[in-house]
């Protein structure tokens, strides 16, 4: 078990937001498996983001890493709000958290999602009887801000440059000052650099205030994100999934560029999570200390996972198992 501010994940093991969290169905398997903590949906914008024939996923030849040129999904915020509330309000006998993956371009989008977010949340008091573990049934949907997908174009993911990130966290700040059962985290993506990662360390500092005591507003970071200007041709893609005759291998997503996930993806997301671990936990202000990691990036199998605890974080999720292997992914990740 992990207590993430308000949130109990039971066990600590959850998906990441990604491909295959994006429909009900999804959700619904996920949420209903004995072997998740928590479930994460794909990251909804306001109003939805477009696909096209560009956007695609592909397996390696290893089968867990994967190359995909997909952004946000498709299904506008409110579609999700609808699921989650549906889910959360059904008779379980488990309930368990949702973690809502948003994001917006601006901040004016963010704090209209944020309105939407509570209002539900005062929905769930009032619909799901409170119980030992929840006793506020609000903290069952926590909110987490995707500030790192690398595939939308001419979009750079902001938490590689603050001065595009701080809006939103302001935002997000205001209404945890607000509302103090709100549990908000942040999808960062990989940092290869580790000196960036006191940067955006110290960057969560400048938000702590006083309630009852410091507090930060940010209560996870979740790492990381796939890796952006990554490659792939046809030769290096798992039969199964795409092949052509040709003598020379042709890119294997339509863009060419996407980001990579899956094994190929796990020391560096191992490095990053150690990295914020040891600068959550080195930092002088104690509110930014008690900000918990949620790992993610090539757990593909139990070993994997216990790395990922080993490096500090508090909870692992997982995402390229999941696309390849169904809701047994997480059969396969319980100890």
């Amino acid at each position: 078990m992990v207590k993430i501010h308000t949130v109990e994940i039971i066990p600590p093991l959850l998906n990441s937001s990604c491909l295959w969290a994006s429909d009900f169905e999804q959700l619904r398997d996920l949420y209903d498996s004995p072997h998740t903590g928590a479930v994460t949906t794909r990251t909804a914008t306001l109003h939805g983001f477009k696909e096209n024939s560009a956007n695609a996923v592909v397996f390696s030849a290893d089968q867990y890493t994967t190359l995909n040129s997909y952004g946000y999904s498709p299904r506008p915020l409110a579609q999700y709000l609808e699921w989650v509330e549906t889910l959360l309000s059904t008779p379980s006998p488990r309930r368990k958290p949702i973690i809502l993956s948003i994001t917006a371009s601006n901040p004016v989008d963010l704090g209209q999602m944020l309105i939407h977010i509570q209002s539900l949340r005062r929905r769930l008091r009032e619909v799901i009887p409170p119980d030992e573990i929840f006793p506020d049934s609000s903290t069952l949907l926590a909110i987490e801000l995707n500030t790192s997908c690398p595939n939308i174009p001419s979009a750079p993911p902001p938490s590689y440059h603050l001065p595009s990130l701080r809006p939103h966290l302001a935002i997000l700040a205001d209404v945890a000052r607000e509302d103090p059962s709100l549990t908000i985290g942040l999808k960062l993506p990989p940092y290869p650099d580790v000196t960036r990662v006191t940067e955006v360390v110290n960057c969560l500092s400048e938000y702590t205030f006083e309630a009852e005591g410091p507090r930060n507003p940010f209560a996870f970071v979740t790492c990381t994100n796939t890796l952006g200007g990554s490659l792939l041709f046809t030769d290096q893609v798992d039969s199964n999934y795409i092949s052509t005759g040709d003598d020379v291998p042709a890119f294997a997503v339509p863009p060419a560029i996407g980001g990579l996930g899956g094994i190929q993806m796990h020391p560096i997301a191992l490095g990053t999570v150690l990295a914020f671990s040891r600068a959550l936990a080195a930092h002088g202000d104690p509110a930014v200390r008690k900000i918990k990691v949620i790992g993610v990036g090539g757990v593909t199998d139990r070993a994997a996972a216990r790395r990922m605890r080993a490096a500090g974080a508090s909870a692992v999720a997982c995402a390229t198992l999941l696309g390849r292997e169904g809701i047994r992914a997480f059969e396969i990740l319980t100890e």
